[in-house]
């Protein structure tokens, strides 16, 4: 498979790691087509993501989800960024090994914390214990992005530009 495992570039890693940010920009450098899951069911659905998780749940949005990245994952030439969640589901996983390369970004809690402060569009945050919640999400995700990474970048203190440069310079060394 070689060279096609690198064609498409997937994002993975808990909220607030940049992988919208840094995907955007990545994609312009690479001359690539920016994806964003969120954005897509959004587009696809014509309501916010939070709806979709007050009316069908979580399992309905995990659904329309891996429907999402099912077909993402066919375009040639992509930078996707994830949702943060998407790797709980033992489909999307394999689809993200098989069509592509993994970028995990990683972020602290206490990053991930300040980053998502102000986010009222996020629905698992949407709750008076907003750290209790985050530290649940990492240590029930994180084995996942850990497992599923073939590159690991850290993001705290850093601008998009950093992080996008360690993968630029990371994925130079894999061809």
């Amino acid at each position: 498979m070689g060279l096609a495992k690198h064609k498409n570039i997937f994002l993975i890693g808990p909220m607030g790691a940049g992988k919208s940010s840094v995907g955007k920009y990545l994609a312009q450098q690479l001359n690539m087509d920016f994806y964003d899951t969120d954005e897509e069911i959004e587009k696809r659905t014509g309501v916010e993501i939070g709806w979709i998780f007050d009316i069908e749940g979580e399992a309905g949005f995990r659904k329309r989800e891996t429907a999402v990245i099912q077909q993402l994952v066919e375009l040639p030439n992509i930078v996707l960024a994830t949702g943060g969640g998407s790797i709980l589901e033992a489909e999307n996983r394999e689809l993200l090994k098989k069509h592509g390369t993994i970028i995990y970004l990683e972020v602290t809690l206490n990053h991930q914390h300040h980053r998502t402060v102000n986010e009222s569009r996020r629905p698992l945050l949407r709750v008076k214990n907003r750290e209790e919640i985050l530290e649940k999400l990492y240590y029930e995700r994180a084995p996942f992005y850990e497992e599923l990474a073939d590159c690991k970048v850290h993001t705290d203190k850093r601008n998009i530009r950093e992080v996008a440069d360690e993968i630029i310079e990371w994925l130079g060394q894999k061809k």
